[in-house]
């Protein structure tokens, strides 16, 4: 059977596991609430009245790409490329190329590093397997002028950084929400982490201090992750309501049987469901 990913990819290692996926999702929170297109998010009103739900909605569309079959890929991306056209059918607007390039160069920084920060440092063509795996992604979704390879793309991310982002009503709005619903010592291990895999650039649009109180209990952290105690703290760090959700991304082994059901959903039935 084919894949979207292959079965040994590095990438299904940074995928397959939830303490990766949490920093990649903790890195893109800072850099989507600085998006100058983070307008969007709002239109719908998703994001800003759950973002939390958000997030394992994301990782859930993220994952059937990654461990499924590759017609289940394809599916799954074309559905989500049907919810953003609805989503600008309902706004009578397009949603500017660059900001869909945006969220992709996103996927990619933050899956190198946040693996880079809990497990190892990856080579060049272990970071061109990532890239291409995105970009695949990418050019199934329609968009244009994307590098051909990670060199490439490295300036281009570049150019992205400089370029579209801004510091906002939206982005002020967005981190009280986070506030919100983690409650106060959870956002500030948030704000902590996101110090630790955000672009200096991001950073410094944040006014975020250089270092992170959290950088001397990230080898404190792997040994807990060699005697199996890692997901103590990751409980302890996120509502309890997500157990689950947070239990279900630790299992690498997708199971076919979802993502055919998730994927099979009638493009129309998605549509009247992301504009409601």
């Amino acid at each position: 059977m084919k894949y979207f990913v292959k079965t040994d990819s590095i990438v299904r290692k940074i995928w397959g596991k939830s303490d990766t996926v949490l920093f990649i999702f903790a890195g893109a929170s800072a850099e989507f609430a600085l998006n100058k297109a983070v307008d969007w998010l709002y239109y719908t009103g998703k994001l800003p009245a759950d973002p939390l739900k958000r997030l394992f909605s994301t990782v859930e569309y993220a994952r059937k790409i990654v461990f499924s079959p590759l017609e289940g890929a394809h599916k799954a991306i074309d559905v989500l490329q049907h919810i953003h056209k609805a989503v600008e059918d309902s706004r009578g607007a397009r949603i500017p190329d660059w900001a869909y390039r945006d969220v992709l160069f996103m996927l990619i920084h933050y899956s190198i590093a946040a693996y880079e920060l809990l497990e190892d440092k990856l080579d060049i063509s272990e970071k061109e397997e990532v890239y291409d795996v995105f970009y695949r992604l990418g050019s199934r979704m329609g968009l244009k002028d994307l590098p051909q390879n990670y060199m490439g793309w490295l300036p281009m991310r570049e150019e992205h950084l400089m370029n579209d982002l801004q510091k906002s009503k939206f982005t002020e709005d967005l981190f009280r929400q986070y506030e919100k619903h983690l409650g106060l010592f959870r956002f500030k291990v948030l704000i902590e982490g996101q110090k630790l895999v955000v672009p200096a650039s991001v950073g410094a649009l944040m006014n975020f201090r250089k270092y992170s109180y959290l950088k001397p209990v990230i080898p404190l952290y792997k040994l807990l992750k060699r005697v199996k105690l890692d997901r103590v703290l990751k409980n302890m760090l996120l509502p309890g309501k997500y157990k689950k959700e947070i239990a279900a991304m630790d299992v690498a082994d997708f199971q076919d049987k979802t993502v055919r059901q998730e994927s099979a959903i009638p493009l129309s039935r998605t549509t009247n469901l992301c504009q409601r």
